[in-house]
């Protein structure tokens, strides 16, 4: 399947922090093999690999967590330390409550709190101080991590109700990575799920562990992805047909055996829209393929399904900002780096063993 891309919007708010220190980030994207030029295209989208490898060329740089976007840092393993803790609970309750009070005796910039309400569960992080745009970032990015931990403590997905945010934000990105809708205006970012899960049992292990933590943060971003949604079960369809003429609305519901209307219904409490659908999948293929040099534009024009290069072209200028050949340039020309070569994929977490 080709990996879904992420919005250059993303790596600007993360290089927040590296930028108030002063830092010059020019090093660093090239580390994550990110060409600058993209910073000046609104619409332009970078690999999942790329982004994933930014973080951790960030947190060795800034050694933090949550690379120097918080006033005070989070210690180089603290989110292995609590993976581990987790380690130790029966249930998925005690592992977010004990996780949470770990990082909380860690930073004090936000609390985070699990609180029942019902029938709901709501994890919340409560910010202390002032508004802020990087600290906003960063309980964003402790949310989907503490997230995606909840989901491999568990071994499985836990669907979610809604996901709060205090501001607006786009809603393709978030939308698809949670699964849930997204609230703006709420009083602390946050998301809530049915509190049945909290009785999930704890089925991870120490060796499990220091395989998942080899993996960070890719896995944390698509492990747990929710393969079953209508959007992504229509991408996985429209895959199959990228070197030709899509299918329509009509012979996508045939598939799925739902009705257009049914259909269209669905993708909306999604987030989505068919043609967006669409042009994402294009566009994300077209970026998998501009990274691989043995490919001329017209091969992945014809891989696409256009008839003709320049087609192609302004259609992906259209998506990214940017034209094909010009993005080809700064992504071949940006020196990249072997992550499991260099220590930055296990600095700060702890040697396990077995019996750990």
């Amino acid at each position: 399947m080709t990996q879904h891309t992420v919005a250059i919007q993303q790596v600007q708010q993360i290089l927040q922090g590296v930028r108030r220190q002063g830092r010059d980030v020019l090093p660093l994207l090239q580390r994550a093999g990110i060409s600058p030029t993209l910073l000046d295209a609104p619409l332009a989208r970078v690999s999942l690999a790329q982004y994933a490898l930014l973080i951790r060329v960030l947190r060795r740089a800034t050694r933090d967590e949550l690379w120097g976007l918080c006033p005070r840092p989070l210690p180089l393993g603290s989110f292995a330390q609590c993976a581990a803790l987790g380690l130790r609970c029966t249930d998925l309750a005690q592992a977010l409550r004990l996780g949470f009070r770990h990082i909380h005796g860690l930073q004090a910039d936000f609390v985070p709190r699990l609180l029942l309400q019902g029938e709901v569960a709501r994890v919340q992080l409560v910010r202390r101080g002032p508004p802020d745009a990087g600290l906003d970032y960063a309980q964003k990015a402790f949310l989907l991590f503490a997230f995606g931990l909840a989901c491999w403590w568990v071994a499985r997905r836990v669907p979610l109700l809604s996901v709060d945010y205090t501001e607006a934000v786009p809603r393709s990105d978030s939308s698809r990575v949670y699964q849930a809708p997204v609230r703006d205006g709420e009083p602390h970012i946050g998301l809530s799920f049915d509190a049945r899960w909290l009785a999930l049992p704890v089925v991870q292990s120490a060796q499990s562990l220091g395989e998942f933590l080899a993996r960070a943060p890719t896995d944390l971003l698509i492990r747990y992805r929710d393969a079953s949604s209508v959007s992504e079960r229509i991408r996985r369809l429209l895959q199959r047909r990228l070197g030709a003429e899509l299918p329509a609305l009509e012979d996508i519901g045939q598939a799925l055996a739902m009705t257009p209307q049914t259909l269209r219904r669905r993708l909306h409490e999604e987030g989505h829209g068919f043609q967006a659908l669409k042009d994402a999948l294009r566009r994300d293929a077209a970026i998998a393929d501009l990274a691989r040099p043995e490919l001329t534009l017209m091969a992945i024009a014809n891989r696409l399904g256009f008839s003709e290069p320049s087609t192609f072209q302004r259609a992906f200028k259209k998506w990214t900002g940017v034209a094909p050949g010009e993005y080809r340039l700064t992504r071949l020309g940006t020196a990249t780096f072997d992550p499991l070569a260099d220590p930055v994929h296990t600095a700060g977490f702890p040697k396990l063993s077995r019996d750990s």
